[in-house]
């Protein structure tokens, strides 16, 4: 797994529209391996077929409980679990972390804080199988982080240690607003104060390097008063 958004994941929930909206979310945050199950039967299925990296489980299910799900799935694999339960009360929280659910949820809950959780578990779980991507394209242009080299049809140039921070920084977040305080953050730590017209200096030396036409940029985008970005496959 490369990245997070790399991970294998079954949601499971007797609800057809919050399955949708699951998928749909998850979809859009770039997890591209999901799969769904409406029952105990059809998870049991799906993780006979291929057991998933991440389970998103509700407790409530038509033939049965999440929490005896999450027994089986325990005894054949430590993936990790999220609850998702609308059972909000005290006893079952406790009882479903007890059980050594990685985390639990009640609905109704904000997308954005299950994103974040999902992230998070990820992260913890799979730290020392998440490789950072060294090599990207940009267009015709190849960024390739082991050697800190930007290749393109004219040839190739060397990157700074800070264009290096700052590219990297842009591609993890490919396609998001990545603010000027948080790339100023990345190269320079907490006391980055100060440095937004030193990072608008590094941010014209990549477009130099990166950018066919460096003053009308297809690449790396200003979002003005915010940050930077870079465009995705299709630029904007």
């Amino acid at each position: 797994m490369q990245k997070i958004q790399d991970a294998k994941i079954l949601i499971v929930d007797d609800s057809r529209e919050l399955l949708s909206l699951l998928k749909e979310e998850l979809s859009g945050a770039g997890y591209r391996h999901l799969r769904s199950a409406g029952s105990v039967k059809a998870a049991r299925q799906a993780i006979g077929e291929e057991m998933p990296e991440l389970v998103i489980l509700d407790i409530n299910l038509p033939d049965g409980d999440g929490f005896s799900l999450f027994r089986e799935i325990r005894s054949d694999s430590d993936v990790p679990i999220l609850f998702l339960s609308a059972r909000d009360a005290d006893s079952d929280r406790l009882f479903g972390l007890g059980l050594g659910a990685d985390d639990y949820m009640t609905k109704p809950f904000l997308m954005q804080e299950l994103l974040l959780r999902v992230s998070l578990i990820l992260r913890r779980f799979y730290r020392g199988q998440l490789q950072r991507e060294s090599v990207f394209h940009l267009g015709q242009c190849t960024v390739d982080f082991s050697d800190a080299t930007v290749t393109t049809p004219g040839g190739t140039v060397s990157l700074t240690a800070t264009e290096r921070t700052v590219l990297q920084k842009l591609l993890d977040n490919r396609g998001r607003i990545v603010t000027y305080d948080a790339l100023c953050e990345a190269v320079w730590g907490a006391d980055y104060y100060g440095c937004e017209n030193s990072l608008n200096v590094h941010i014209r030396h990549l477009r130099e390097k990166v950018e066919e036409q460096p003053s009308r940029p297809r690449w790396i985008l200003t979002a003005r008063g915010l940050g930077y970005k870079i465009a995705k496959e299709t630029p904007e």
